[in-house]
């Protein structure tokens, strides 16, 4: 059976705001991510999840919590991490960017590459399929994991899921659907 997820991008942290591309640094929410995350969860008010999932890191579990507590158990992951820049996280995004484009199989130093973050989200999807075929499952998480959905379930290139990305051409959801055979 299907599994339907729906993917949800974390509020906006404290690196957002002052352009820097975390990776793996544990960045907080600021005040307008957490702003953005509790006017989700008036939206999602109809919307029924059987499982929540999220990145470990806090800008994300922070965000599931403020979207989901109380109505499902939110459950942290690290395989939905953001990519690992390595010696390039926390460091601004108009370097990271670029780097990340071109990082489909070239590592960035001492950290991982598209590929690597690709294999992580296989894994997970193996998880889901054992223990939860046939549910309704919500994803919190980062860029990278968002654009490996887009490769792995929607068939697209790391080039054109980068290049329709919706941070790139301003087109925000309230959660992007997809279906994980």
């Amino acid at each position: 059976m299907a599994i339907k997820i729906t993917f949800f991008a974390h509020g906006a942290s404290t690196d957002n705001e002052k352009g820097i591309s975390s990776g793996w640094l544990d960045a907080e929410l600021s005040k307008k991510g957490v702003k953005q995350s509790i006017e989700l969860r008036s939206q999602l008010q109809d919307r029924k999840f059987d499982f929540i999932f999220c990145s470990d890191l806090r800008r994300a579990s922070e965000s599931a919590k403020l979207m989901f507590e109380g109505i499902v158990s939110v459950n942290s992951d690290s395989r939905l991490r953001e990519c690992d820049y390595g010696e390039f996280n926390a460091y601004p995004s108009s370097i990271v960017e670029p780097m990340l484009e071109k990082a489909t199989t070239e590592r960035f130093p001492n950290g991982e590459c598209l590929e690597d973050l690709k294999a992580r989200m296989i894994d997970f999807f193996r998880f889901l399929k054992v223990e939860h075929e046939g549910k309704n499952v919500a994803l919190v998480a980062h860029r990278a994991p968002q654009l490996a959905l887009e490769v792995l379930l929607n068939r697209k290139t790391w080039k054109e899921a980068s290049a329709e990305d919706w941070r790139k051409i301003g087109a925000w959801k309230p959660g992007w659907a997809y279906i994980l055979e």
